[in-house]
């Protein structure tokens, strides 16, 4: 390994331009330090470039071909619509183009930041190599994100399989697309295809599709996907891939029988493994965890002190928001740690589904309070009790929230439903910042809006715990007075 130089060209080294290694860079400039950032690939990283951005792009296109299926609910009979799955797709490239510039090379070298394309290399914790050129730096940022996991299956390669890595250059939409997953990504892709004509096989090898969720909020999202014409193969186990007569199938294991299942496309959805080899990890012998992600402590210092991790790449959560969430305390820690530094916070980490329905959540659930032994009482408001819910043909999901008995400290709340995740921040506003259910119901929110459910929710749980006792001195009053 290289000695420590006496004295360093750069504050800081950012390897990775995904939400993380963008979000480093930006603070790194902000507060005047020398930063560096690497790219090997774009700027921007999976979430603008396969992941968030061009996802969402596809289920609004998707969300607007059920709109017309629909349109007789609304008073309007609109012929079948005719899916233009090429125009779609270059839409969903139109809408990358246009939130590009945010993430831009140019925009980051006019924050301030020195922006490089190419391999980066970590010779030891003080220099890096790109382009042939060793950079020194006194602290080193690894956000290199993750990639789709692809399980061993026997006979995959023998077919090009989707990922959401290369899923968006398809151009002629699947007639029977195979889904390998339950999880959000599988879920999300799996509704999408489904509204735009193809027929969805989803794959899942446990007894639920959206395992992490309730039961009650999973099989809600399992009804709607059944109803839009998704066959859901639960406790499927894939097994093999095989082509016979140019004929693609899975064959899966249920209930110990053989299941096979043909499909033009099979699109890969279980997971996403960590970016951790090839850039000089294992030479250095940075630790890794069980799950190949970095090993990390709470300052997200990796074994070598000076180098840190954040985002996808060190976990445990991979999410767009906590990445930039790690970003501040790893940054923070590596230009200010010697006078202080922080330990990240993970106390309220919020995530949301973007099926239709949508399903948000933020701390606790049910399944989680109980395999922990964690006290609850459990409010619910039904959501197809909502004025806005009903006028707009979206009246149905729930407002599920977990309370410490007896008080109205938040644990957690799930909701399903219309937009979802834009209602859930009033509960992690709640959460982080100390206030409970009698704030929440105390607060006027605008009528007619779907975030009075959240009021409602409120409404609810005061109900279950108002005073008995108060209650029943002040009745008495009241007859007194009318006596």
């Amino acid at each position: 390994m290289q000695s420590r130089p006496k004295k360093f060209d750069r504050n800081l080294i950012v390897i990775g331009a995904g939400s993380a290694g963008l979000v480093s860079a930006l603070i790194a400039a902000a507060v005047n330090a020398k930063v560096t950032l690497i790219e090997k690939h774009k700027m921007g990283g999976d979430c603008l470039n396969t992941g968030c951005v061009p996802s969402k792009a596809l289920i609004k296109s998707a969300k607007v071909a059920s709109l017309i299926k629909r349109s007789n609910e609304f008073g309007i009979n609109v012929p079948e619509s005719n899916v233009d799955f090429a125009a779609v797709m270059e839409r969903v490239q139109s809408v990358i183009s246009k939130i590009e510039p945010h993430d831009s090379v140019e925009r980051f070298e006019n924050l301030g930041v020195e922006c490089i394309q190419g391999q980066a290399k970590i010779k030891s914790p003080w220099t890096v190599e790109v382009n042939g050129k060793i950079l020194s730096t006194r602290n080193i940022i690894i956000a290199t994100g993750a990639r789709p996991f692809v399980p061993p299956i026997k006979g995959i390669d023998q077919v090009d399989y989707l990922t959401s890595d290369n899923l968006w250059g398809i151009r002629e939409l699947p007639k029977h697309l195979v889904v390998l997953g339950g999880g959000p990504i599988g879920c999300e892709l799996t509704q999408a295809f489904a509204r735009l004509g193809s027929q969805v096989t989803q794959v899942e090898m446990l007894p639920r599709i959206m395992i992490r969720e309730d039961e009650e909020i999973a099989s809600m999202v399992t009804k709607r996907f059944q109803e839009e014409g998704v066959d859901i193969r639960t406790e499927h186990i894939a097994k093999e891939v095989v082509i016979r007569d140019n004929r693609k199938y899975l064959i899966c294991e249920h209930d110990n029988k053989t299941i096979e299942i043909e499909f033009d496309e099979i699109l890969v959805a279980v997971g996403r493994a960590a970016n951790t080899s090839g850039f000089g990890l294992e030479e250095l012998g940075v630790e890794l965890n069980l799950n190949k992600t970095i090993r990390v402590n709470e300052k997200l210092q990796t074994s070598l002190p000076n180098i840190y991790a954040c985002g996808d790449v060190a976990g445990p959560y991979q999410f767009t928001h906590t990445a930039a969430h790690q970003a501040w305390y790893a940054t923070v820690n590596a230009l200010f740690g010697k006078f202080k530094s922080f330990k990240v916070d993970y106390s309220v980490i919020p995530w949301a589904t973007f099926t239709d329905p949508e399903v948000a959540r933020v701390g606790l659930n049910e399944q989680e309070a109980k395999e922990k032994g964690i006290a609850y009482d459990v409010t619910s408001y039904g959501i197809d009790d909502l004025d806005r819910a009903i006028a707009e043909g979206e009246d149905h999901g729930v407002v599920k929230v977990l309370t410490v008995p007896g008080k109205d400290k938040i644990l957690g709340v799930t909701i399903i439903g219309h937009h979802a995740g834009e209602l859930i921040t009033e509960y992690i506003s709640a959460m982080k910042n100390g206030f409970g259910m009698n704030k929440i119901l105390g607060t006027i929110h605008i009528y007619p809006t779907l975030s009075e459910a959240n009021k409602f929710a409120a409404g609810v749980w005061k109900k279950a715990n108002a005073p008995q006792t108060l209650l029943k001195l002040v009745k008495k009053y009241h007859r007194w007075m009318r006596s």
